[in-house]
């Protein structure tokens, strides 16, 4: 009962204060008292709005069906996370091992080139599996797929060339540092 009259009167002195308001007060509180106003915090500087909108929602089966496990794969899990270890662990001292011995050698830089390829591949296929899951985008999912190993196949064939047509890797790398070594000779 109290509650139930005391509503009224709180609601009848808020509006007393506001006709009583003197006109020569701060900006602040007269914007505080419009309808209009929103509460801000004080690093916001515009609304929210969604970068993107978000994807389709749609549920299949129902709260109670079992959780659907994928078919295992001998592509996917340990053996494709040791892969890409291993390719990761063998680009380390493929980079070194040219400017170390000292010798220009095409195979040890078709080989460098054949797994700097691979582990671009596995890096963008593992963002493209990340980002574009196969149930929530399946068309976007495939076309990516297809842009990544269509990719491989450009980058493949261009290496190809540079290497068979021109000085290689190793060779390029060498000129490119060399040429600057002699620019701060020129320049001192």
């Amino acid at each position: 009962m109290a509650s139930s009259t005391l509503l009224p009167v709180l609601r009848s002195a808020l509006a007393a204060r506001t006709l009583t308001t003197p006109a020569f007060s701060a900006p602040s509180t007269l914007l505080r008292q419009s309808p209009l106003f929103l509460q801000r915090s004080a690093f916001q500087t515009s609304a929210k709005r969604a970068i993107l909108p978000p994807l389709s929602q749609s549920i299949k089966g129902t709260v109670n069906d079992a959780a659907t496990v994928p078919e295992a794969e001998y592509t996917h899990g340990s053996y494709h996370w040791t892969m890409e270890r291993l390719v990761s662990a063998a680009l380390v001292p493929m980079t070194v091992a040219p400017f170390a011995a000292g010798s220009l050698n095409p195979v040890l830089d078709g080989a460098f080139i054949g797994f700097i390829i691979i582990h671009s591949y596995i890096g963008f296929q593992s963002c493209i599996t990340d980002y574009f899951p196969k149930w929530r985008v399946p068309k976007w999912r495939k076309a990516l797929d297809w842009m990544n190993f269509l990719a491989v196949g450009l980058v493949g064939w261009g290496w190809y060339e540079f290497e068979t047509n021109d000085v290689g890797l190793t060779e390029g790398v060498r000129r490119i540092w060399k040429a600057g070594s002699q620019v701060d000779k020129v320049v001192a």
